[in-house]
C-alpha cells in the first residue's frame, strides 16, 4: 500500500489518480492501456477524480471500469446524512436530496426496503442526534461520522443495541425493532421521525405515548398517529398480550435504548448509518463474513459505493459503475477493498450498491447508474457540505 505524501493538492491528487490500481489485485493484461484519470476541483477542500481503467477500444470487455472518487479535506468539508423526504420512510433520488440540502456533492447511502408501504425504510442502523431511528441488521457494520469541531471524523464500527419498553417499577419488555414493519409476536417502536403514522395494519394493538404517559390504546385499528412529543408501541401476538396487561391510559412508560459501538470512536458521532461489509481495517483488506454476505453479493461484480478515510483524515467517497459491459463491469467486494487500499484508505466500508450506486457533483449525476430507468430513488444519501 502506498501512503499519500504531504505536498501540494494538485500534485497529490494527480499522483493519486495515476497510481490507482498499480498494486491492486485486479490484474490487467500487460498490454492494457494506462488508467485515464481526470481531476476536477469542486470547491476548496474537495476534489472529484474520474478514472477510466481498461481497454475501451472494443465493443464489450470483461475488465473495464469507470470509477469516481471524491476526496474531501476534513477541515474544509463536512459529511451529513440526508434522509429521503426528511422522514424515516419513502424514497428520493440522491441528486434531489443533494440539491434540497445545498450539498457540494453526494453519494447514495445505506441499504433500504425497496417495495411496499415501508419503501425507503433503512435496512440497518440509523443513529442520529443520539437517537436510534433504525436497529442494526444481520450484524452489518455502520459508518460513524462527526462533523462538529474543527475536522470531520469517520469510523467504521460494529453496533450493539438494547431496546426496551419500561413501565417504571413494574414491567419491561424487549423492543424487537424500530420504525419498521411489525412481524408476528413483535413489539415495534415508532418515533416521530418515521412518519405521521405507523402505516401498520389492524392485526395488533398500539399504545400511543405522549409526554411519558400512555395517552391511548388502539386495538385492531393500526396506522396510529405518532405524537410529536412521544412514540407508539405497536404489538402483535405475545407482545400484544404484554401491552394489554401493562399499558393502560395514564400509565407511565419509557422507550429506552442503549447503543455500544465497537471499536468505540474517539468522538461522539453526529450520526451512524448502516453499511456492510467492512472493506478495510488498519490498512488491510477484510474478508466478508460468508454467513452474512452470500457469494452472489460478495464474489460477483456489481456497481458499488464505498466510504473510506485515509491516514491523514481525508475522506474518500467512491463509486464504481457496473452491469454495463460496454463501459464498466463493476467489482467484487475483494476488488473494491483493493481499490480503497490503493486510494490510501486505512478504514473503509461498503454501502448500498447495485442500481442505487450514484454520485452527484454540483447537482449533476456524474456516474452511470445501472438501472434502465436511470437514477434510482433511495432511502438516504451521504452529503458533502462546505464548512
Amino acid at each position: 500500500m502506498r501512503t499519500p505524501r504531504t505536498r501540494g493538492a494538485a500534485a497529490r491528487f494527480g499522483a493519486l489518480a495515476l497510481m490507482v490500481f498499480a498494486a491492486a489485485n485486479i490484474a490487467a493484461p500487460a498490454a492494457a492501456p494506462a488508467d485515464t484519470p481526470r481531476t476536477d476541483k469542486v470547491a476548496p477542500g474537495l476534489e472529484h477524480i474520474e478514472i477510466r481503467r481498461g481497454d475501451f477500444g472494443r465493443g464489450l470487455g470483461p475488465d473495464r471500469w469507470v470509477i469516481h472518487v471524491l476526496v474531501g479535506d476534513p477541515a474544509k468539508v463536512r459529511l451529513a446524512l440526508g434522509r429521503a423526504r426528511d422522514k424515516g420512510v419513502g424514497t428520493e433520488t440522491t441528486s434531489s436530496i443533494a440539491r434540497r440540502r445545498g450539498a457540494l456533492a453526494a453519494t447514495n447511502g445505506g441499504y433500504f426496503r425497496t417495495d411496499g408501504p415501508y419503501r425507503g425504510e433503512p435496512a440497518g442502523i440509523v443513529l442520529q442526534g443520539r437517537k436510534v431511528l433504525s436497529e442494526p441488521y444481520h450484524r452489518r457494520p455502520g459508518l460513524a461520522v462527526a462533523s462538529r469541531g474543527a475536522r470531520t471524523r469517520l469510523a467504521v464500527v460494529d453496533v450493539d443495541l438494547r431496546a426496551e419498553a419500561v413501565v417504571p417499577g413494574k414491567a419491561r419488555r424487549r423492543i424487537d425493532g424500530i420504525n419498521r414493519p411489525r412481524l408476528d409476536n413483535e413489539l415495534i417502536l415508532f418515533t416521530p421521525e418515521f412518519d405521521r403514522t405507523t402505516l401498520s395494519g389492524p392485526q395488533g394493538i398500539e399504545a400511543i405515548a405522549e409526554k411519558g404517559r400512555v395517552a391511548a390504546v388502539a386495538e385492531a385499528a393500526g396506522n396510529a398517529v405518532i405524537p410529536r412529543a412521544g412514540f407508539v408501541l405497536s404489538a402483535h401476538g405475545e407482545a400484544a398480550a404484554w401491552v394489554r396487561t401493562n399499558l393502560k391510559p395514564g400509565t407511565r412508560v419509557e422507550a429506552r435504548t442503549a447503543v455500544a459501538l465497537r471499536p468505540r470512536p474517539v468522538f461522539i458521532p453526529d450520526f451512524v448509518i448502516g453499511g456492510g461489509p467492512r472493506l478495510v481495517r488498519g490498512g488491510q483488506a477484510v474478508a466478508p463474513d460468508p454467513e452474512i454476505y452470500t457469494p452472489a453479493f460478495a464474489e460477483a461484480r456489481h456497481p458499488r459505493t464505498a466510504v473510506g478515510v485515509r491516514s491523514d483524515g481525508r475522506v474518500l467517497l467512491v463509486t464504481v459503475d457496473g452491469r454495463q459491459p460496454e463501459t464498466s463491469v463493476g467489482m467484487t467486494i475483494a476488488e473494491l477493498a483493493a481499490l480503497l487500499i490503493e486510494l490510501g484508505a486505512v478504514e473503509a466500508v461498503n454501502m448500498d450498491g447495485g442500481g442505487s450506486t450514484t454520485m452527484v457533483v454540483r447537482d449533476r449525476v456524474v456516474n452511470s447508474p445501472s438501472d434502465l430507468t436511470g437514477e434510482r430513488a433511495v432511502g438516504d444519501a451521504l452529503l458533502v457540505i462546505a464548512r
